[in-house]
């Protein structure tokens, strides 16, 4: 367009020299200069070039039309005003650490849970905008669509569905649950608005100080526990051991006193007589029956 303004006012001008006697030779030349600079703006504007992964969208008169414009060479009115937006897949971060998010400065989102307890929570949206909502988007919002749209209601539907969960189980049990639950709802006002929402990733949960030293005594109270019941059973299994170990020793003995008479108890002792009398170093010497033999040392 100011090719096209300036080609025309170099026309003009063409003409004020023409009348000018002195300067007139140079009017046909100045003209032609202005003809050139108008073709090349036309042509300028009626060419235009759309990127990879955004498209188009066309205004006359800031009135904004419904045809979108993809990727690649397009020839317009030269009078339509083209606005590129992007339909790649786009994230937004809203995290407590300086300089991961977009924000600079602390850009986490503070909720209350049911049991009244402050909770901070870092997220990342991942969002792409419909190419064929565009127009309308363009028309309804503008292309600051993130800031008008992608960040409030993001935060606004966090806060307004974390209020059904307790800290402990939003930092644990139900973590998924909410993550769900807050993807559906907000999944659902971005379709409204000609977005669409990719994923939602709940990157960090951060419990207030109070409710962590809770979560650690209770954690290691449960770990004494559960040494204690290890202990307890190691005990019970040493008692059982002994208890069978000594039913042992008592079946042995039963066994032993019903079996053993006088006569295996005689024969018993006769064998251990002769392997006595076996003995190169013993002497025996049986003192009548029934009576234990004197052993006499071969040496002395």
């Amino acid at each position: 367009m100011a090719l096209i303004i300036i080609g025309i006012l170099v026309l003009i001008a063409g003409f004020v020299l023409q009348r000018n006697p002195q300067y007139g030779r140079f009017a046909n030349i100045v003209r032609g200069l202005a003809i050139v600079l108008i073709i090349a703006g036309v042509l300028t504007k009626c060419i235009v070039q759309i990127g990879a992964g955004q498209v188009g969208v066309k205004s006359l008169f800031g009135k904004v039309q419904n045809d979108v414009l993809s990727s690649g060479l397009h020839f317009v009115n030269p009078f339509v005003e083209v606005k590129q937006l992007d339909i790649k897949t786009q994230n937004y971060t809203m995290s407590g650490q300086l300089d991961e998010g977009v924000q600079s400065a602390d850009d986490a989102i503070r909720v209350l849970t049911s049991d009244g307890l402050e909770v901070t929570i870092d997220l990342t949206v991942l969002y792409k905008l419909l190419s064929s909502e565009a127009p309308r988007l363009l028309r309804e919002t503008g292309d600051d669509y993130t800031d008008k749209i992608v960040r409030p209601v993001t935060r606004t539907k966090i806060r307004d569905n974390s209020v059904y969960y307790e800290a402990i189980a939003l930092y644990s049990t139900k973590r998924d649950e909410f993550q769900q639950r807050i993807f559906t709802s907000i999944e659902n006002d971005f379709k409204k608005r000609g977005l669409i929402l990719e994923q939602l990733l709940v990157r960090n949960i951060t419990l207030p100080q109070s409710v962590k030293a809770t979560i650690e005594q209770k954690i290691n109270a449960e770990q004494d526990a559960q040494k204690m019941q290890f202990v307890l059973l190691k005990e019970k299994q040493e008692a059982e051991r002994k208890r069978v170990e000594a039913q042992g020793i008592a079946d042995y003995q039963r066994i032993i006193n019903i079996g053993l008479t006088d006569q295996q108890l005689q024969y018993e002792q006769i064998k251990a007589y002769l392997e006595l009398a076996k003995s190169a170093n013993s002497k025996v010497i049986i003192m009548g029956k029934g009576n234990a033999p004197i052993i006499l040392d071969a040496k002395n």
